[in-house]
């Protein structure tokens, strides 16, 4: 046994020799040992603090190239859009399962009486309506007094209306049409992985073809690679132009410099995209300040839209983001996205409820036509479980 054992390493041994002869060429020069040294910051990134002052970031400036691209030819209709309501249906599966199947099972064999509605207001809680949110619904469907003959549709078409009529408080599409003296301008925010740069291409796909508006998008965050590159395959596949720059200039003039090349070339609107940046971090969220800052010196309503981006699967932790950003920044509007993958689509009703700012539009999908103009009467009537 001893032996056995001797001459199998001594095996072992000439095989990793010969392995390492080849690996390693005895005609093949000596590796040369690591140098250390101390790393030290690049003096062109030290430049782009966030106390530079507006004119210091003005000053800076320099042309940045893009390419210009032809419109694309418009589209059959019936390839860019239709069956909003299939895509809503479809979008809000799992959060009308969780409302609609508690619905079903309160009211299928109880009369909606006081016990059941409070059981009620769990069942809209657990799907992020919001404790406020949820106990004003049952309180509005306590003043209507059902009977013991309401079906559960009934209770349903009930809660649907009360849904929509917040949602309807502050309704309103979002504005377009080209400014007196130069682009509407749409700074878009929002924290990590909510989804803002693909909300940008989305939207600037039906403006470009649908509304036949010249659309011009700005990578404006200028910390991420893969945000430049994703935002330029959406300009290439909307045909609309990018203003990009390189990794770690500041986001700021970059932003500054796309205002001023969209007024040159008659843009009607400019989508500005921004840093995903956490909430919670003061000095990222000084940096988004300072574009709108920087952008009031070409034209004090400049920016003319800040949208938030939200994913819905966050549930009520969106309404932390929406308090953070709006001291801020002044928002005027909100996309929900990712409401395909959550049960939590309640919590679209939640920030209605407690902010009073308008949906815009809502992501129910990952397809391109899936980011849609909010509509309250089918969201409501779709989040509880009724057909359209």
């Amino acid at each position: 046994m001893l032996f056995w054992r001797k001459k199998n390493k001594t095996a072992r041994q000439e095989r990793e020799e010969a392995e390492d002869k080849i690996v390693h060429n005895p005609n093949d020069p000596a590796i040369e040992p690591p140098v250390e040294y101390e790393a030290q910051l690049d003096p062109e990134f030290e430049k782009h603090e966030l106390n530079e002052t507006e004119t210091e970031v003005i000053d800076e400036l320099e042309e940045i190239p893009y390419a210009k691209s032809e419109p694309k030819p418009a589209t059959k209709k019936e390839d860019m859009g239709g069956g909003w309501l299939s895509r809503l249906t479809g979008g809000l599966s799992k959060s009308s399962g969780k409302i609609g199947g508690g619905l079903g099972d309160l009211f299928s064999k109880k009369k909606p009486d006081a016990e059941t509605l409070e059981e009620l207001e769990d069942l809209l809680i657990s799907a992020d309506l919001g404790p406020a949110t949820a106990a004003r619904l049952v309180q509005s469907l306590k003043d209507r007094k059902f009977d013991k003959d309401n079906s559960t549709q009934e209770v349903q078409l009930a809660l649907a209306e009360e849904i929509a009529s917040i949602l309807k408080k502050n309704e309103c599409e979002l504005n377009v049409e080209r400014a007196e003296n130069g682009p509407r301008t749409i700074l878009v925010c929002g924290v990590n992985g909510v989804g803002k740069t693909t909300t940008i291409g989305k939207l600037a796909y039906q403006f470009h073809y649908r509304q036949h508006k010249k659309v011009m998008m700005a990578a404006g965050d200028t910390f991420r690679a893969a945000a430049i590159e994703q935002l330029q395959i959406w300009a290439d596949r909307t045909k609309c132009p990018l203003i990009s720059s390189e990794i770690g200039s500041d986001s700021a003039a970059l932003a500054y410099s796309a205002y001023e090349k969209a007024v040159a070339e008659n843009v009607d609107l400019l989508m500005i995209d921004t840093a995903g940046r956490l909430h919670n971090k003061a000095n990222l969220m000084a940096e988004l300040e300072k574009i709108s800052r920087v952008l009031k010196k070409k034209d004090e309503n400049v920016p003319h839209e800040v949208i938030l981006v939200l994913d819905a699967t966050t549930g009520q932790n969106a309404i932390a983001q929406v308090e953070t950003f709006s001291s801020i920044v002044k928002l005027t509007g909100l996309v929900v996205t990712k409401l395909d993958g959550s049960a939590k689509g309640g919590v679209v009703v939640a920030l209605a409820d407690k902010f009073g700012l308008p949906i815009y539009a809502v992501g129910v999908g990952e397809d391109i036509e899936d980011l849609q103009s909010f509509h309250p009467d089918e969201f409501a009537r779709t989040l509880v479980g009724l057909s359209n």
